[in-house]
Order: structure tokens, then sequence, then C-alpha cells
């Protein structure tokens, strides 16, 4: 088998985030899919090209969306001897994807390929009651006219109800809101950080997009040309106005809408490398992609929900010999506000460290100025499995701005898992 090679980030693509039920609610995960790969085919110059792997992925698909990778590769303008395949890890599906490609590439088994991911709230799958689909398979099945009657015997106008997509974990039926409610309320995390978060991350995001460093980022969409969920105006007095959207009753929530991500729908994509393949293309390598870790906790029994890229960060940094300090950038997902300061507090804690990530040391805090610098979730939307990718395109352009320098990347994600990365340049 041959050694690693240098895994090469050579930038990455998005259309903006449109909250659920506006501008995509009739285009569905493919249609996503196909433009940012598109767009990324485009701003690379790689029509006709055989790529070693596109990997897409989505959380709610249809079963239609039979292999999303692989049609949305037919349809990008990449050649049709590109391979493709999807993948899902909830949340951090996306980085999943990338970090497949990166591996592959790492191994010497390809030499270039796309990491993604698309998700729609507004498109979901709908399925027939369970006893309604035996009925009908029992019917499809049947020989005779007589057999397709009797599968129907005993039918109820009940059967006709259908289900729609769950939004609790299976094994708790509860939200991941409501658990990272229970998240803040242990570690202690006021209502008030959560909304200083959220205002900074629609604060940075705003200048980011005024500075012009989301320009060759985001292509336009449906007549859209910045994340609709982004509000530039808004202030720490309107998010304070906001009443709890998890726990509504007890008087002590503290989880908004404001401090929440929304439903989201999107989609984006990354390109990746080896050096030599990109320097054979003329292609710039913005930043590396040295390492990543998933890791796994059990929420069933009482650990957070969310709280397992603690863990993922504490493996990776121990594998590369770093510490929490060592990095220009940290780009944690803000799934919920309270994720990230439950997250950053937990790093400093001795006795979580030492009892729950076996550390001799707490982690340590990090410089919150190098944190999410041009916004994150909060204020640019999370479609499930395409904030990954955005993450990846954003600290690799970051280290390219910078010139230099180290970033950190972690994302929870449902099923009580963690995933984190690190990039340099």
């Amino acid at each position: 088998m041959p050694s690693a090679r240098r895994v090469a980030v050579l930038g990455g693509v998005r259309i903006p985030f449109c909250r659920n039920n506006t501008a995509y609610h009739d285009v569905g995960n493919l249609g996503m899919s196909i433009k940012a790969l598109g767009a990324l085919v485009e701003k690379f110059g790689l029509h006709g090209e055989t790529l070693g792997e596109v990997a897409m992925g989505a959380v709610l698909k249809h079963s239609s969306d039979w292999n999303i990778g692989r049609e949305a590769a037919l349809s990008s303008g990449l050649s049709p001897q590109t391979p493709g395949i999807t993948m899902q890890r909830a949340c951090g599906t996306s980085l999943d994807t990338v970090i497949t490609v990166a591996n592959k590439i790492a191994l010497g088994q390809i030499e270039a390929g796309i990491g993604g991911g698309s998700d729609t709230t507004s498109d979901v799958p709908i399925a027939v009651n369970k006893r309604l689909r035996r009925r009908l398979l029992d019917a499809n099945m049947a020989r005779t006219f007589g057999q397709r009657l009797r599968a129907f015997k005993g039918f109820s106008f009940r059967e006709l109800k259908p289900e729609f997509p769950g939004v609790g974990e299976p094994r708790t039926g509860k939200s991941m809101g409501e658990h990272c409610e229970m998240m803040a309320k242990e570690w202690k995390i006021s209502r008030e950080a959560q909304d200083q978060l959220a205002y900074e991350s629609h604060t940075k995001a705003a200048q980011a997009y005024e500075r012009g460093f989301y320009s060759d980022l985001v292509v336009p969409f449906r007549g859209v040309e910045r994340d609709n969920i982004l509000r530039p105006d808004t202030t720490l007095e309107k998010l304070a106005t906001l009443k709890p959207a998890f726990d509504r009753t007890s008087g002590q929530g503290t989880l908004t809408a404001g401090n929440s991500t929304p439903l989201t729908d999107g989609a984006s994509a990354a390109l990746l490398a080896s050096e030599e393949w990109a320097a054979a293309h003329g292609l710039e390598v913005q930043a590396y992609l040295v390492d990543a870790q998933v890791a796994a906790v059990d929420f069933v029994h009482g650990e957070g929900l969310l709280m397992a890229p603690c863990w993922a960060v504490a493996q990776l940094l121990k594998r590369n010999n770093l510490t929490l300090q060592d990095f220009d950038f940290y780009e944690i997902h803000e799934a919920f506000a309270a994720q990230v300061l439950c997250t950053l507090k937990a790093w400093e804690d001795p006795e979580f460290c030492r009892n729950k990530l076996g550390l001799e040391a707490p982690l340590g805090s990090i410089d919150r100025a190098r944190l999410n610098v041009v916004g994150s979730s909060l204020a640019l939307g999370h479609p499930f499995a395409a904030t990954g990718a955005r993450i990846v395109a954003t600290a690799a352009k970051l280290l390219k701005e910078k010139g230099s320098g180290r970033a950190l990347i972690s994302i929870c994600t449902a099923g009580g898992m963690g995933v984190a990365a690190i990039l340099e340049r």
C-alpha cells in the first residue's frame, strides 16, 4: 500500500442557503446538488473532466433519490465516466464526504474528487401508513383478483393518514433542540450568552458579505444572491424578545428561534486533489486537509446528545500532537448557540476533561476572536448535509487569505456523533 499523500483543498462553492418553504420549495435535493456541482465545475474549468469520485449526501431524501452523487455528477458537466456515491451522517454528512474523498486521494486510489451535500426540509419524503403499505405490497404480490381484494379486507380510512419524517431521536423521542436545552441547563449556559453568539454570527456574516468574502463561494440561484436567513439588522434587543422554542412550560427555557438554526434548504460542494493533479491543472492549493476524527457518545444514558465533538477534537489533537490553542481559525458548527457554548465550556472544565476525555489537564479556552470569523450556521442556515462542505470551503479560503496557519473544524450531529477535522496551509 502506498504511503499517504498530502490532500489539497482547492476550494468550494454553494448556492445561497434559504429558509425552508421559500425560494427552493420545489427544487429538491437532486436539483440543488446539480446546481452546486455544476457551479463548481464552472468555477474550476472541469467540463468533461473525469474525476476519481463525487461523494454527495442528503439526510432527508426520497427513495427515488437512490444515488444523488452519481445522478448529480451526470448532470454537472463532468465526464460521465466520473463515479458517484451518496452518504449520510446527519449534520456531519458533507464533512464525511470530503473526508472520504480525501482518504482516497491520500492513499493514491484517485487523484481528485468532490465532496458535498444537499438537504431540503421543504420537499420531505412522506410515507404511507405502515398498515396500508403492507396491504399495497400484498396486493402487488397477489396472483388473482380475489387475493388482491383480500389484501384490503378490514381497510380503514385512518390508514390513509400519511407519515412525515420524525424530528425526534428514535431512542429518546426528544428533538435535537430539546436535547440541547437539557445541555444548556446542565452546563448553565445563559440565554444572554446564546443571544450574544447569535448576534455575533449575523454581524460577522453580514460584514463578510460586504467585504466580498463570499463572492466566489456563493453562486446565485432562483433569484437569490445571499442566504435569506441572514439578518444584518438584528440586535440583541430583538433577539431578547423571542420566546423559548423547545422548553415552553418550565419558565427556564433558553433556546429560541433566534439562537437556534432554522430549517434550511441548500447544497454545497468542495474540490480536493493531489498536489500533482492541482499543478497539472493550474489550480492553486488553498489549504491541506491534514486529518479528521469521528466520535460518538451514549446520549441515551446521560451524555449530552451534541457533545460528541468534545471527544472527536480531543482525539484528533492527541494524534497530531497539537493543543487546542494551536489554531488560527475555529469553525464550530452553530447548530444551536448553546451547543457551541457547552462545547467551549466543557473543554475548559478540568473534571470533564479528566473523567470524560481521559486527559490530565483541560484542553483550555480558545481565542473567541478566531471563532467563526465570517459567521456560521446561525446566520447562514443549516441544510443538514450541506454544512460540512460549506465549512471546509470557508476554512480553506480563510487560510488562503491569511497565507498560512491552521483551522479546526468541529460539527455535532444527530445520533450523538461528532466530526472534526484539521486544515492547514
